[in-house]
């Protein structure tokens, strides 16, 4: 039977929070037993969504969870911010595109390394959600 839930909740402000972040969901993996890959693609993911946050908005936030149950290992990850939003998420998600002049490999790139990708975007509220879920 999984134990207690396990719940971080982290400011990201500056590089050194997309490094503690990082560290974070990767801990936590580790603890549930997720093996090294999923580790680091993991890890890669949060890094990659922390990156945005202070780059198009500055500041926000990052939830790591453990919604592990009976049958499977689980790792939810919420990042957050209240920056200018995407204008069209569509168009965000496919290989090549970026507003920064980088390679346009984030957000695909992102959405690939985990199970579950979700994200919302409006001015205001941008919200990603990512989960690495593996059975017992």
């Amino acid at each position: 039977m999984p134990g207690p839930s396990t719940t971080e909740r982290l400011r990201v402000r500056d590089p050194n929070d997309i490094v503690t972040a990082r560290r974070a969901a990767r801990e936590l993996c580790a603890q549930l037993g997720f093996g090294n890959a999923d580790q680091t693609r993991l890890a890669t993911a949060v890094s990659e969504l922390t990156r945005n946050v202070i780059q198009y908005a500055g500041e926000g936030r990052c939830q790591i969870e453990d919604v592990s149950d009976a049958h499977s290992l689980g790792v939810r990850v919420t990042v957050e911010d209240q920056g200018p939003g995407i204008p069209d998420i569509e168009r965000a998600l496919r290989d090549g595109y970026s507003t920064s002049g980088g390679l346009g490999a984030g957000l695909p790139g992102t959405r690939r390394l985990v199970d579950h990708f979700e994200i919302s975007s409006r001015p205001g509220l941008t919200q990603v959600i990512i989960t690495l879920t593996r059975r017992r």
